[in-house]
């Protein structure tokens, strides 16, 4: 239990949005992806999720871990089948935002949802390190209230508002591993994730390379911060993490991206660069395969979205 203590205790948790949303017509989302952890509550109506479209039953909760793809569908399995990019382009076809407060709960085809990041040491995503597929979460009152009063904060505009928001937002945080751990999900990896605390030459590292994304993050350099040969360093990385440092290194990079696109008005060749890309076409191209869609159109989706 302590190990687990000092999960909850090093989250560095941030909130990202939180809607009320009503369905316009039923389809399903091949490939559903988002930088950030999604928590679903389904008011009224059907979702389905995974290859296997399991059923979202009325009241329950539906996670999907940030950085995992997954098939969703809202509505009838029989709807319009699209792609994560059709639905961040046209998403106003497929969902209409409700901020009446009185109809929160009460619309046919209704959901709410919250989005969050949580990370380990403020640098690594905590539920993206344990691989963790979408699962369902069944008879936690505490948690669909939670996501409710954060949905509803959200749309008011009263005095502490960012403050209440901050502080359900940790609480879901906490009550997702707390229910994790009482159902004896994932025992697996939650006690591979542990490792992070045993070794703190890692810690040295995660930190190294939050601070210095821009610059030089080869396995030599790493090897001089970790304090281990060149040759072991990517080794010992993936031992304890479970992903090579390189691939950790770009995740971060490509997150970093998104967060200037949605906070400057940088151009992206300036993104690219201070992420640590010098070659734009090159950064553009793996930001479209991990994300799915253009560097671009990521931007004009959060312009979208903040109108």
């Amino acid at each position: 239990m302590e190990d687990y203590n000092k999960i909850i205790e090093s989250l560095g948790v941030r909130f990202i949005k939180a809607k009320n949303l009503v369905l316009q017509q039923p389809f399903s989302v091949r490939n559903y992806y988002d930088v950030g952890n999604n928590l679903i509550l389904l008011h009224k109506g059907t979702i389905f999720f995974g290859e296997e479209e399991q059923m979202v039953e009325e009241g329950e909760l539906l996670f999907i871990p940030g950085g995992r793809s997954t098939k969703v569908t809202y509505g009838s399995t029989d709807g319009r089948s699209i792609t994560n990019d059709d639905l961040i382009t046209n998403r106003e076809k497929f969902f209409k935002s409700n901020n009446d407060l009185d109809l929160i709960g009460d619309a046919e085809e209704s959901h709410s949802y919250v989005s969050f990041e949580a990370k380990v040491f403020d640098s690594v995503n905590f539920f993206a390190s344990l691989d963790l597929p979408a699962f369902l979460i069944s008879g936690n009152n505490k948690l669909a209230n939670l996501v409710i009063k954060v949905v509803e904060e959200n749309i008011q505009d009263l005095p502490g508002k960012e403050r209440l928001i901050s502080i359900y937002t940790e609480n879901i945080v906490v009550e997702i591993v707390r229910h994790i751990l009482r159902n004896k999900m994932f025992v697996e990896q939650l006690a591979t994730n542990s490792t992070y605390f045993k070794d703190p030459r890692l810690i040295d590292l995660f930190n190294y390379i939050k601070e210095n994304l821009g610059g030089d993050l080869s396995n030599k350099v790493l090897s001089n911060v970790a304090n281990v040969s060149e040759d072991y360093v990517g080794q010992y990385f993936k031992m304890l993490t479970g992903i090579n440092p390189q691939d950790y290194i770009e995740y971060q990079r490509m997150e970093r991206a998104v967060f200037l696109l949605r906070t400057t008005k940088k151009s992206i060749r300036e993104i690219g660069k201070d992420v640590g890309y010098k070659d734009t076409a090159y950064f553009c191209r793996r930001f479209k395969m991990m994300f799915g869609i253009p560097a671009g159109k990521m931007r004009r989706r959060e312009s979208a979205m903040n109108i």
